[in-house]
């Protein structure tokens, strides 16, 4: 059987691969999936890519599959592991983690100000796949950025580093890491004057760089035998995905509940008359990462938060017996109960910290309401994709408990019953991320299929 594109996403554990034909028509079709364990850590990623796409064979009745391309998003080998170096946390360090996490990094470590000794000790314990170097604004501060290339150049390390500082500094930047033997990639400026975020540059280089050297990862060395098309980190993806359903549809929220992360994506500029009361620029696109919000490796930690007495009553549950035997995959309706429950309180923790909200302040004027971080006032659509919002029995209605969370009307989210839900029915959205790359036409078609509208 004869299929037009194939898209891999290479997880931690589990290799899906999705199949579309009628790419370069109007009609674009997902046929099908097939899935595998991922093979990374026995030392060759094609083994888990090859058994997925006989699983897909088995799946759409064929004998064997061949395909024209394949694309994929990757989250194995440890993801893309970055660390983010500025002048100011709030300002240049701020834009640069932004930036990171809208192209679907995993931020180990981030600095203000010079580096110290103990900084680069950090940085060479924690060993990135990527470095970004940030500070100054444009025609601002330049000995800081200037001193941390220098730094680095000094250490020993031979970690790719972009740097998207003070635009006086690329000839002094690409000087040093030049003569240090460092692979540099030189961007623009991720925070070029005051209150302005500039984060979409550095976000597409940091792609183009992760797909140059997650070849080089342990266990990835032969990705290139299968993969033809781009590469780019599975978060990451689904940050495309979502900027493209923006543009077609209106501002949007995507939240992802996963194992072990819950992720959410927001694309929206925000309300004019909520920006003059703003207190830091925030991105247009931007992505948060709840590292302690998931439903099987932190599962224990969300029972925490809501209490394992309060869940029980609840839930009329025996939680001891049902944490003992606690799945990845739940298959008893006790279990069922549980992960539902998680699910939801995983979903409002998450959105509570990517919204912004308002706060008070005194002044000899009086009482004065700012608003600090993301405004999502005027999303119209609440994205639900991943496993468990997509798969869960409840799941419809734990979206809508999610996107009515606005109860008090102190964040800067819709009140409740205002935000619309749409589901990825078919859980394509990183692989229409990647696949966008070169067919954004066909991407948003197939989105929209999944999505029901």
């Amino acid at each position: 059987m004869f299929i037009d594109i194939l898209v891999a996403e290479i997880g931690s554990t589990t290799t899906l691969v999705n199949a579309f034909s009628g790419i370069n028509t109007d009609q674009p079709r997902f046929l099908g999936q097939g899935q595998a364990p991922t093979s990374v850590l026995e030392g060759d990623v094609r083994i888990g890519l090859s058994n997925a796409v006989a699983d897909l064979a088995k799946n759409l009745n064929a004998d064997m599959i061949e395909y024209g391309e394949m694309f994929a998003t990757s989250s194995a080998a440890g993801g893309l592991r970055m660390t983010v170096h500025g002048l100011v946390y709030d300002m240049t360090v701020k834009a640069a983690k932004a930036a990171a996490l809208g192209a679907g990094a995993i931020i180990k470590h981030a600095t203000a100000g010079k580096l110290s000794e103990f900084d680069i000790e950090d940085i060479k314990d924690i060993d990135p796949n990527l470095i970004l170097l940030a500070g100054g604004t444009d025609y601002g501060e330049r000995e800081t950025a200037a001193f941390n290339a220098k730094a680095i150049a000094e250490s020993g390390l031979k970690i790719p580093v972009i740097y998207g500082g003070n635009i006086q500094n690329h000839r002094l930047v690409e000087k040093i890491l030049t003569d240090a033997d460092i692979p540099f990639y030189i961007t623009e400026n991720v925070y070029p004057k005051l209150d302005l975020l500039n984060i979409e540059p550095a976000r597409r280089i940091i792609h183009q760089v992760f797909e140059e050297h997650i070849i080089k990862a342990a266990g990835m060395e032969h990705i290139r035998d299968m993969v033809t098309g781009n590469i780019i980190p599975t978060p990451g993806a689904v940050m495309e995905a979502s900027q493209l359903l923006q543009s077609a549809i209106g501002d949007i929220a995507v939240i992802d509940i996963g194992g072990a992360t819950t992720d959410v994506h927001s694309v929206t500029k925000g309300s004019d008359e909520i920006a003059v009361m703003m207190t830091t620029p925030e991105p247009f696109a931007k992505r948060t990462v709840e590292g302690d919000l998931g439903l099987y490796i932190n599962a224990k930690n969300l029972i925490n938060m809501i209490g394992e007495e309060q869940l029980a009553k609840e839930l009329d549950l025996d939680m001891k017996s049902v944490v003992a035997n606690y799945k990845p995959i739940p298959d008893t309706p006790e279990q069922f109960k549980l992960t539902e429950r998680l699910c939801l309180e995983a979903g409002l923790t998450a959105l509570e910290r990517h919204a912004g909200a308002f706060r008070y302040i005194y002044t000899p004027q009086g009482r004065q309401t700012i608003a600090e971080g993301k405004d999502l006032s005027i999303i119209k659509w609440l994205v639900s994709t991943g496993g468990a919002l997509t798969r869960l029995p409840n799941h419809e209605q734990i979206a809508r408990h999610i996107s009515d969370c606005n109860n008090a009307a102190t964040m800067l989210f819709p009140r409740p019953g205002r935000v619309k839900l749409l589901f990825d029915n078919h859980y394509i959205m990183a692989s229409l991320g990647v696949l966008s790359k070169r067919y954004k036409d066909a991407a948003l078609n197939l989105m929209k299929q999944s999505l029901g509208i």
